[in-house]
């Protein structure tokens, strides 16, 4: 494994794998660049060192060749920020020729990996049989690595900037990494968030209190016992509360719950306990009768939720209560809304939780911020630049946070 800062770029082609799968609006025009600006600082360090590059990346999740995904679309926000022209193959398992070409302080953007199969190596299509589905995952995986060389054939060295799909191992993520021994690295970003992460996870400031929302607990479960293990104080918010609450015997109305999780909700509960961390749910909730932002409200207990009302987010005498914890914490970890927050009059609760880290922040704390609606609060507020650090990672961040070794990080270290 090498490292970016002390590599020797000069006169070699770089491919790096960056995440660029950003949204387009209907016009095909980027509605949100963070992702490309985030890579730039790993981008033109080659460019600079007197290396070439090769840039490749995902956008969408296509079945196939599909121009509206084409990362074409994309050009013209990858110059206007790297400051050079940068050329374009059109097949990226066909760019040798332009990639031999390549000079000096060229750029070269492959088309979107995932117009091939063999970048994920999943079949595509209907199989008659399990027997037919299995023939063609063995198919595919020969010739996914046929589909790999080829574009480790391109350069001298690998670089992985692409956090958000370093818990896939995909070819261009992980097997890739296997045709550079000598020459991999990490970028910026990836660096960046590596440690940021290993700052909450590894020897946190105390005390440190996770914020877990979101509308499931089966999604967050493996991150609530393995945070267990190292939080001082836990908030729950978000729907995830009334499957709790509902295991607990409470009266939720008609509120969002998992029946299937109401032992693991316990089983948290008795694990919290048992650790001597201090686990708070939303005490008291706002609800409503109709999934409408304008529906007409009510205050409830979250145990307490009348007949046909459903809770949509914490109340601020809740927010209130969790202040203290918040800005109290040294070490904060966020991840997920505590209410619905694509409502914008049941997002209070989420943006309040964004001003009190902000504020923590401010005073002295480290926090991590992850999650398309946390960070989305954080933009909402013009926060992004008042916490330590907004990951980019979503699933990668997650199943980072749950103790996972991620392909994508592997295949460097290893």
């Amino acid at each position: 494994m090498q490292n970016i800062d002390t590599y020797d770029f000069s006169g070699k082609k770089a491919i790096v794998r960056v995440d660029f799968n950003v949204p387009l609006d209907e016009n095909l025009q980027i509605t949100d660049d963070t992702r490309i600006r985030a890579a730039m600082p790993t981008l033109k360090k080659i460019i600079s060192s007197g290396g070439s590059l090769i840039i490749m990346s995902h956008l969408g999740r296509p079945a196939g060749v599909d121009d509206r995904l084409s990362l074409r679309h994309l050009l013209p926000c990858i110059e206007k920020y790297l400051g050079i022209p940068v050329q374009f193959a059109g097949d990226c398992q066909k760019a040798d020729k332009q990639a031999s070409e390549l000079k000096p302080g060229e750029a070269l953007l492959l088309e979107n990996l995932r117009f091939y199969a063999e970048e994920e190596g999943k079949p595509r299509g209907k199989f008659g049989s399990d027997e037919e589905k299995a023939q063609a995952k063995a198919a595919l995986k020969e010739s996914q690595k046929a589909f790999t060389a080829k574009l480790a054939s391109y350069a001298d060295c690998y670089v992985n900037d692409a956090f958000g799909t370093a818990h896939r191992a995909h070819a261009s993520t992980a097997l890739i990494a296997a045709y550079f021994p000598d020459d991999k690295m990490f970028g910026y970003l990836m660096e960046a968030e590596i440690k940021a992460l290993d700052k909450v996870l590894g020897n946190p400031e105390r005390p440190l209190t996770v914020i877990l929302g979101g509308a499931k607990v089966s999604t967050k479960i493996g991150i609530i016992e393995h945070l267990l293990d190292l939080a001082d104080n836990m908030i729950i918010g978000g729907g995830m509360v009334y499957t709790f609450k509902k295991a607990m015997g409470g009266r939720i109305g008609k509120s969002l719950f998992e029946e299937d999780q109401m032992e693991t909700a316990l089983r948290i509960l008795d694990k919290a306990k048992e650790k001597g961390v201090k686990l708070f749910l939303s005490a008291s909730v706002v609800a409503a009768q109709t999934f409408d932002n304008d529906a007409a409200t009510r205050i409830f207990p979250s145990d307490d939720i009348e007949d046909g009302w459903e809770g949509m987010d914490v109340s601020a005498d809740c927010i209130e209560k969790w202040k203290d914890i918040i800005l109290g914490s040294k070490t904060i970890l966020w991840n997920g809304p505590v209410g619905v927050f694509e409502l914008d009059n049941f997002a209070k609760g989420t943006l309040s939780v964004a001003k009190l880290i902000a504020k923590a922040t401010e005073n002295g704390a480290y926090s991590l911020v992850g999650g398309g609606d946390s960070v989305a609060a954080l933009n909402k507020l013009g926060y992004a630049d008042k916490v330590s650090y907004v990951s980019t990672g979503g699933g990668a961040m997650l199943e980072y946070l749950e103790g996972i070794e991620l392909p994508g990080i592997k295949a460097i270290r290893g």
